[in-house]
């Protein structure tokens, strides 16, 4: 008997491949309406991490006027605070990714 040995499959992806793939998801995530772009995607995340923050305030306005519950409070203020965590590394990136070009030779 021969042993089997493992084969690693090899994916190629190309710049058309990957837009064709993320415009899917954009769609998709949006129910399937044809509102595209980078522009578009980066406004609807900065508007979600916007409500996230702004319901974490109101749960929080909740609790401290002595209603609400002290396990959606945590809930709501761990959500915003790791959305504000990722739009950091995102802007970091951005940032860094804009420096690189603007030190590249023409």
């Amino acid at each position: 008997m021969t042993p089997l040995t493992p084969t690693i499959p090899t994916i190629t992806v190309t710049p058309q491949a990957a837009s064709d793939a993320y415009q899917s998801a954009d769609q998709s995530a949006l129910g399937g309406t044809d509102v595209t772009g980078f522009s578009a995607t980066l406004q609807r995340a900065v508007q979600s991490a916007i409500q996230t923050g702004q319901s974490a305030d109101a749960q929080s306005m909740k609790a401290i006027a002595g209603g609400g519950n002290i396990t959606d409070v945590v809930t709501a203020v761990s959500k915003a605070e790791l959305t504000l965590e990722a739009a950091m590394a995102i802007r970091d990136k951005m940032v860094s990714a804009y420096q690189d070009i603007m030190r590249m030779a023409i």
